[in-house]
C-alpha cells in the first residue's frame, strides 16, 4: 500500500542516495504532444532541503524536459528499487531551469561532483511526494555507470556543447522553445 508524505525525511533520503538511475517525465499542454521520460544516471541528483531537488541536466540529442518545464513546470521524478526490498518513490513537482545566467546557478552547481558541462540545473519544488510497493519491478545487479556522456561532454568542451546546444536542442520534438540563447532573457 503507497504512503503519501509531507517532506522526504531521513528513510527517503536514504532510500534515493542508494539509487543508481532515477527517470524523469513532464509533458506538454497540448494534447498533441509528446509525453517524455528519460532516465538519468551519474552522480547527478542532490537533494536541497526537505522539499526541494536539483539534478544536473547534460547536453542531449533532445531538449524535451527543458521545453516542457519553460512551458509548465509539471516534472515527476521516480526511483526504482532495483535491489533489496521492493519501493518506488515518485517525486511530483513544480520544475524551473537554471543557466549560468541565474544568480543561484553558480552556487547550485557547487553542489555537484562532476566537473564536465553541463546544459542545465534542473530544480525541483516538490508538491507530491509518494511510494508504492513496487513488487512488479524486476531486481537487477549494478555493474557500473557508463561513461559515454562524461566521454562525449569532455570530448566536445564547454564551446562544443554549447555549438551543439545552438543546433540542436532549440526546440522540443513538437516544435516548444527549448535551449535558448544564453543571454538575460533566458531568465523570463
Amino acid at each position: 500500500m503507497g504512503k503519501i508524505y509531507d517532506h522526504l525525511d531521513s528513510t527517503l533520503v536514504n532510500f534515493i542516495e542508494r539509487q543508481q538511475v532515477f527517470f524523469v517525465g513532464t509533458a506538454p499542454l497540448s494534447p498533441d504532444g509528446h509525453i517524455n521520460c528519460s532516465p538519468k544516471g551519474l552522480d547527478t541528483f542532490v537533494i536541497l532541503d526537505e522539499k526541494r531537488v536539483a539534478y544536473l541536466d547534460f547536453v542531449g540529442s533532445t531538449a524535451e524536459t527543458i521545453a516542457h518545464l519553460r512551458e509548465n513546470g509539471r516534472i515527476v521524478l521516480m526511483f526504482c528499487a532495483f535491489d533489496g526490498t521492493a519501493k518506488i518513490l515518485r517525486l511530483h513537482g513544480h520544475g524551473r531551469v537554471l543557466t549560468e545566467v541565474h544568480e543561484e546557478y553558480a552556487e547550485l552547481r557547487k553542489r555537484f561532483q562532476l566537473p564536465q558541462p553541463n546544459r542545465a540545473i534542473i530544480e525541483v519544488e516538490l508538491s507530491r511526494i509518494s511510494d508504492a510497493c513496487g513488487i512488479g519491478v524486476p531486481l537487477f545487479d549494478y555493474r557500473d555507470q557508463r561513461s559515454g556522456l562524461l566521454d562525449w561532454s569532455e570530448k566536445k568542451g564547454e564551446a562544443g556543447a554549447k555549438l551543439y546546444q545552438a543546433t540542436n536542442n532549440r526546440e522540443s520534438i513538437d516544435g516548444l522553445p527549448a535551449v535558448l540563447p544564453r543571454t538575460i532573457a533566458e531568465k523570463d
